[in-house]
């Protein structure tokens, strides 16, 4: 692989291809819409860049690098933060040792030119700002324009594309532009029993049976419960059990105590108790609360100027309305 690529003039130093495997496990519907999204059926026609939408820890980044191994195209991964700018996601330039500025290529741009995959992991924790700069990248100019090195790059027509995004608080909204170009949406949920638990195997070998078991039944319970904790957590957690019986061989800690201790220390001590955590959180988003009206943060509910105060017939106010009426006519 060539390391630069020279475009008007100027000198790209390129990045590396990622090399991580990447099994996908199940769901194998969800994989088979990813691919669609890249096959281009007419020399007129355009690859789609679909968002990979889930919770943190599903296998969003698992599933987009299952497909490009799939393809046996070359991957590239670009981590987004809240701070990208628009040069860290095309090409930032370098004071090298001789004292002139050289211009390194990101991932996006390597895949661009030398005709990859590029998964954009967590866009939605970039701004609006870094992703303006991709705009006409997603529709049907594809290109970029690097500002810093004052060139204009183009797509390879091999060069393919996706993003994940987590479905969490602490990302940015995306504006209605970018999602237009980032289409279809696919969302990924958790895996089934069998699944979760080959997936765990497959990952820790090495873990016994009984520890295997542990995890999936808790994970099970906690997705039936509509609960975020992931198989990641899950992977956590048996790591750090079969480390802490591992610790002493000669006074090894008994594998149930190991297994809940890992729970407590990774995802909290909250997650001993799964109903009570997921009553908390369903009390914390409204539960059965009746919502407000307007008049509710102006009358109390009993005031008769409440909008929803009790006007029916009472034979006192009757009389009093009418003894104020009659005094009125007099």
């Amino acid at each position: 692989m060539s390391r630069t690529q020279t475009i008007d003039g100027i000198t790209l130093h390129l990045g590396t291809p990622d090399t991580s495997s990447g099994e996908w496990i199940g769901q194998r519907e969800v994989l088979k819409q990813l691919l669609a999204c890249w096959i281009v059926v007419d020399e007129r026609d355009l690859p789609l860049t679909p968002r990979l939408v889930g919770t943190p820890g599903i296998g969003k980044t698992t599933l987009a690098i299952a497909g490009a191994r799939h393809r046996n195209q070359e991957l590239f991964i670009y981590q987004c933060t809240a701070d990208t700018r628009p040069e860290d996601l095309l090409v930032t330039p370098v004071l090298a040792e001789s004292g002139k500025i050289a211009y390194h290529a990101s991932p996006l741009v390597t895949a661009m030119i030398r005709g990859g995959i590029c998964i954009l992991d967590e866009g939605n924790r970039m701004n609006e700002k870094s992703w303006a700069s991709l705009a006409p990248l997603l529709d049907h100019r594809r290109y970029v324009e690097s500002i810093v090195a004052g060139i204009t790059i183009r797509a390879h027509q091999d060069f393919r594309c996706a993003v994940t995004m987590n479905e969490d608080e602490s990302t940015f909204e995306i504006p209605d532009y970018i999602l237009s170009r980032l289409q279809p949406t696919l969302t990924l949920g958790h895996p089934s029993r069998e699944d979760e638990l080959y997936i765990l195997k497959y990952h820790l070998p090495f873990a016994d049976d009984q520890m295997l078991s542990l995890t999936v039944d808790f994970l099970q319970e906690a997705h039936s419960l509509n609960l975020d904790f992931s198989t990641r957590d899950g992977i956590n957690i048996l790591r750090f059990a079969l480390k802490r019986i591992a610790q002493d061989p000669a006074h090894p800690i008994a594998r149930d105590d190991a297994w809940r201790e890992a729970l407590e220390k990774c995802l909290g001590e909250e997650a001993a108790d799964l109903k009570s955590l997921a009553d908390r959180q369903n009390k914390s988003l409204g539960g059965n609360i009746v919502p407000m009206g307007l008049g509710d943060f102006f009358f109390s509910p009993g005031d008769p100027l409440h909008p929803d105060a009790d006007f029916d017939d009472d034979d006192e106010d009757d009389e009093d309305f009418d003894e104020f009426d009659d005094e009125k006519r007099r």
